[in-house]
């Protein structure tokens, strides 16, 4: 089975998962039968999925209308109807070992051979499933987070004897709707991310159950220092604490005296009305700044956090990038775990465990073995400049939140990939950009592009979160922006959605700017008491006019772009149809045009912007001067008289 022969995809189970995936499946292309064991159970998941779409087209979501995608849904009760002709099928039953069984039985007699058949288990054992067919290679786990229309992350996950091809095409097939998949190459219990996840609550109900922390300081110093979307015990509230603890119950691990007394207690969080905090009679989770513990050690549970990444890596079950990218996109963490185990130091990570497990003999504090391999090897990190990844002055580096390529033509290509985060800049970012264009090869590289990943966002601004902890007296501008604003090829910003904040100031830092016509532009900062610090204020009064820069940075409000075109911010502002097409008429100019003389025409128009006219016009006679003795001037004056398109070489 490849990518190509799915044609039909058949979801069983119209609950919450089982019409979550079917709607992304529908509106993927996908022609799809939604089935489950009542018809008031499909009516109801049926009517969910109207309900999300008709939203979806409110807010612009959607380029269909939801009758069109909801013409590409079937549904019905019977189980043969809905697979006999399925390519692939996506189980999202009750997760109890023996209705998978009883599933996946019949499957194996309703189903072609060819069809593959995936399981959205979060928990049970892909392999164990599998036994109830006759077809092990082609069953695999396809591990969709909830809510599935919004959360981009899927676990591909291995039995035991999946196939490579079964495995690579449902991986393929993630990426056809449009999800962020990550391989889980073994069949180990939680996967990656509720593996790696499960210290994160698990470490710091022991901490307050020995009284070495209260829960309003964890949680504060974990989100308000560490950058956590929310602290561990308002996360266990909003799960329910029961999950946590039959979780652990079932792996045989230990239970925190805490969560065992709120489940005793059936205080479960916020669907009982009282957990950790108190939802009925109090104000919820309502810890704030004011609540961080300079005393709090927060090493504790991120280095259980790192040892059970390091766990899976050494084991072959994930690769770092695979773990990184799962944490951030399945359970909104700032940063992945071995990339902020990289700052940390691998070696303080390592003595952390090791002191732990010397002081309490808990088994949860035994250092992995891979951990220990990578300190004794020197890779303690990016100071070392290797742990997890790469960190090398080459060009050989392991990039974390950009996607890079150089293509034949010498076009260089950078993609902001943040999507959880709408492509916000971090220092991560901000790093890998810089250290991209400082690596690039200048004989090779003609243009540059910046793009954000997704289609929602070029980059809706900096990542707030990574402003937690910083010395305002220790704070400097980030060489991102002059680093792209300095790089002696053209630069072009292709802007589809969201340009803001510290996006916004990267696309003013490039050359020139094409958008779509739905895409935004503004400078929130100054709702957050902040300005544009990455050289908003001064690139967008030498651009526009003195009133329109301040009403845009005054004011904070976001403009379209059609104003932003009329304004003079952005080049071009065309119809989402057009985009592709007006971007490459940009390029072919920029990547076969004179590359000395578009170089040397940057540089003039750059430094002569800031000096006076008559400073401004000797720098473009002396340019002027150099380019009249190239190659490249003899080529196009030789092609101008031939009535030829010219052939520049750079020289």
């Amino acid at each position: 089975m490849t990518l190509d022969a799915i044609d039909r995809v058949a979801v069983l189970g119209a609950g919450n998962m089982g019409h979550g995936i079917t709607e992304v499946v529908a509106l993927a292309g996908y022609d799809v039968t939604m089935r489950d064991i009542k018809e008031e159970f499909v009516e109801d998941g049926y009517e969910d999925i109207e309900w999300s779409l008709e939203k979806l087209a409110e807010k612009g979501r959607i380029d269909e209308a939801p009758a069109e995608i909801l013409d590409r849904i079937d549904t019905t009760t019977d189980l043969e109807e809905a697979t006999e002709d399925a390519d692939l099928v996506i189980e999202a039953a009750p997760e109890e070992m023996d209705i998978k069984h009883d599933i996946f039985s019949d499957l194996d007699e309703m189903t072609h051979d060819d069809a593959i058949l995936a399981s959205n288990t979060s928990s049970l054992p892909i392999t164990e499933i599998a036994e109830a067919t006759d077809r092990p290679e082609r069953v695999v786990g396809m591990h969709f987070f909830n809510p599935p229309v919004k959360m981009d992350l899927v676990e591909v996950i291995y039995g035991q004897e999946t196939s490579d091809e079964t495995a690579e095409t449902t991986y393929e097939f993630v990426e056809s709707i449009d999800k962020t998949p990550i391989y889980v190459r073994k069949d180990v219990r939680g996967f990656v991310v509720n593996s790696v996840l499960g210290p994160f609550g698990d470490e710091a109900g022991w901490m307050v159950s020995n009284d070495e922390a209260t829960i309003r300081e964890t949680d504060a110093t974990m989100v308000h220092e560490r950058g956590y979307p929310m602290g561990p015990f308002e996360l266990g509230d909003l799960t329910g604490i029961d999950i946590g603890y039959h979780v652990r119950k079932e792996a045989g691990q230990p239970v925190p005296p805490i969560v065992e007394e709120k489940v005793e207690a059936e205080e479960l969080g916020q669907k009982t009305g009282k957990g950790y905090y108190d939802y009925e009679d109090g104000d919820g989770a309502d810890y704030g700044p004011d609540d961080v513990s300079e005393d709090f050690d927060w090493l504790r549970i991120e280095a259980r956090i790192i040892n059970e990444a390091a766990k899976l890596i050494g084991n072959d079950v994930a690769t770092p990038d695979a773990i990184d990218t799962g944490l951030r996109l399945g359970a909104g963490f700032p940063e992945g775990p071995c990339r902020r185990a990289d700052k940390i130091g691998l070696d303080e990570v390592l003595d952390k465990l090791e002191t732990l497990y010397e002081e309490t003999g808990a088994d949860r504090y035994e250092p992995a073995d891979y951990l220990e391999e990578l300190v004794a090897d020197g890779r303690t990190g990016e100071d070392a400049g290797a742990g997890f990844y790469e960190y090398g002055e080459d060009s050989e580096r392991d990039y974390t939140t950009i996607n890079v390529d150089l293509n034949d033509d010498g076009l260089l290509e950078v993609e902001l990939d943040r999507q959880a985060r709408m492509n916000a800049l971090n220092q991560d970012m901000m790093d890998e950009i810089v250290h991209v264009l400082d690596t690039a090869d200048l004989d090779e590289v003609r243009a540059v592009t910046f793009e954000g990943a997704g289609d929602r966002a070029f980059s809706a601004g900096a990542d707030i979160t990574g402003f937690s902890g910083i010395d305002p007296h220790e704070v400097e501008v980030t060489p991102v922006f002059q680093t792209v604003n300095d790089f002696p090829r053209p630069t072009l910003a292709k802007i589809d959605g969201f340009c803001l904040g510290g996006g916004h100031e990267l696309a003013l830092a490039c050359d020139l700017r094409i958008a779509t016509e739905d895409s935004e532009f503004g400078f929130p900062e100054i709702n957050l008491g902040l300005l544009p610090g990455g050289g908003g204020t001064q690139r967008a009064i030498r651009m526009i006019s003195e009133a329109r820069a301040k009403e845009l940075v005054f004011r904070g409000n976001r403009i379209d772009a059609e104003t932003a075109e009329e304004w003079g911010l952005i080049n071009r502002a065309v119809p989402a149809e057009e985009f592709d097409d007006t971007v490459e008429e940009f390029l072919d100019d920029l990547v076969y045009g004179a590359p000395i003389a578009l170089r040397k025409a940057k540089m003039v128009m750059n430094k002569g912007r800031d000096q006076d006219i008559d400073a401004g016009l000797e720098l473009e006679s002396q340019a002027f001067g150099l380019l009249l003795s190239t190659d490249d001037m003899m080529e196009g004056a030789a092609a101008f008289m031939e009535d030829r398109e010219p052939e520049f070489e750079g020289e």
